[in-house]
């Protein structure tokens, strides 16, 4: 063997070597962040989740209104990239405790009986005007003594929510995207999926309540979102008694 034999060989197994390093540690590297995706949504491969929605207006079918399809979707692909299943249950049919199985409910208190039982355990500081009227704080939320009124098309607000019933044990969370109009709840899953590695990173798996506000929807629909607050401390704090509130409005 000539001596440029045995240096072409030579480099062909030391780019072979090195390309197998590569390898390893992209794979490594891929392994560890599908473990960090799979702890911080609570689902581990082959496990089950569910995906808890309103039922469209207008019939006894599941029929799921266009805007919570496509927060489904957003949902769905990292339900998917996990390696874990999912199940669509109608908003009055998920009659169970949460905990054993992520849970991921979607939708406005008004229309959703789960997101309302959710609201009045878990986030006690956190009141939804439903007056039927058509009246300026229709739609409003009310966190602790912050108000946060819809102006449709224009500001429209939505809370995204990682809860555990016991920080610390291993059960399994429930995501709530919570908004004031259909639109914002696609926009949350859409940010939710963008974002949950800087949110894993920020709050490991612990519990917190992002105040979301969606603008000029009626031109960009939900692709310009803002983060208005971490408000986890005072959705999760009991309204003791009516005071005064701010009222907060697109500038």
């Amino acid at each position: 063997m000539t001596e440029d034999v045995r240096n072409l060989v030579l480099g062909l197994i030391a780019v072979g070597l090195g390309a197998l390093l590569g390898w390893l540690v992209r794979s490594q590297l891929w392994k560890r962040r599908l473990r960090r995706k799979q702890a911080f949504f609570g689902l581990p491969a082959n496990s089950e989740s569910l995906l808890v929605v309103n039922r469209d207006a207008g019939g006894g079918e599941l029929m799921v209104v266009r805007h919570d399809v496509f927060a489904l979707l957003e949902l769905a692909s990292v339900i998917k990239e996990c390696g874990a299943h999912a199940q669509i249950v109608a908003h009055d049919a998920a009659r169970q405790g949460f905990g054993e199985r992520t849970e991921f409910c979607v939708g406005s208190p008004v229309a959703n009986r789960r997101m309302a039982a959710h609201l009045h355990s878990l986030l006690p500081g956190v009141r939804v005007n439903a007056e039927p009227e058509p009246t300026p704080d229709r739609g409003a939320f009310q966190i602790g003594a912050e108000r946060y009124r819809l102006e449709a098309g224009l500001t429209e607000y939505v809370l995204l929510a990682r809860l555990t019933a016991d920080q610390g044990q291993e059960a399994r969370p429930v995501f709530l995207l919570c908004g004031q109009r259909a639109v914002t709840s696609q926009a949350a899953g859409r940010y939710l999926a963008r974002h949950h590695e800087k949110l894993a990173r920020k709050y490991g798996n612990n519990s917190f309540v992002l105040l979301l506000k969606v603008v000029n929807s009626q031109a960009y629909g939900p692709d310009v979102v803002e983060l208005v607050a971490d408000v986890t401390r005072a959705a999760q704090t009991p309204i003791p008694t009516p005071s005064a509130r701010t009222s907060h409005r697109a500038k």
